[in-house]
């Protein structure tokens, strides 16, 4: 690579958590050891399904996607748009079950690094802030999730309906779409559905979410549990 391109290289990477701390140094050795991919996909195309082996990590470096995760029993579902940068899915390279957990495709061409499993295990023996790095991004998460079964449970059914958004989110901010009925959606929370449709209606008429038929879009989940924070 020339030194443009090095130091496109090297902007595109420290975008990630798992580069960052590393030396200028360090990057130069990396990038002359390591195989990264590169990959560029047209919009509408499916970068992996919900099940597939998870063989390499992808790191979005330009674009935007949508990723639908799919509940056990598939009766409801969320769509949620993500945008660079972004690291699909870091958690499903390792552990007693390696698969992707949602379907991921571009919504408008998307550009791409990509990292092999082999790859990845070479820089975990190699660099240490990388090695770091990868314990503190899975610990973080892993933290979070444990921590979701010791907050204060929501008080008003509003307020479920926000922790429920929230809690199948991957991300708690952004435009998201829940492709869920009022009944399902009221068996999750402990609720019947005219009540589920009466709370829902009111945060539509406060512009917070769109219903449609079978499927709930929120614009900003950001601003949606700001709303209720008031």
């Amino acid at each position: 690579m020339v030194n443009t391109e090095l130091t496109r290289f090297y902007d595109q990477l420290l975008q990630f958590p798992l580069f960052q701390g590393l030396s200028r140094t360090e990057l130069l050795q990396m990038a002359g050891n390591t195989k990264f991919g590169f990959m560029k996909l047209p919009p509408n195309k499916v970068v992996m399904r919900e099940g597939d082996t998870c063989q390499q990590l992808f790191f979005l470096i330009k674009g935007q996607l949508t990723m639908t995760t799919t509940s056990d029993d598939h009766s409801y579902s969320t769509s949620e748009q993500l945008h660079s940068p972004w690291l699909i899915q870091p958690e499903a390279l390792f552990g007693a079950h390696p698969h992707f957990t949602a379907t991921v495709q571009t919504l408008t061409e998307a550009h791409f690094i990509t990292l092999s499993k082999d790859e990845v295990l070479r820089l975990l023996d190699d660099f240490i802030v990388f090695r770091l790095n990868m314990l503190n991004l899975l610990a973080t998460q892993s933290q979070r999730t444990l921590h979701r079964f010791w907050r204060r449970s929501p008080q008003s059914l509003t307020d479920r309906i926000v922790r429920f958004m929230i809690d199948h989110a991957s991300y708690p901010a952004g435009a998201k779409s829940f492709h869920i009925v009022m009944k399902r959606l009221g068996q999750e929370l402990g609720a019947n559905r005219i009540d589920i449709s009466k709370a829902l209606n009111k945060m539509q008429e406060q512009g917070l979410l769109v219903l449609h038929r079978g499927r709930i879009e929120v614009p900003s989940l950001e601003r949606l549990l700001m709303s209720i924070n008031e």
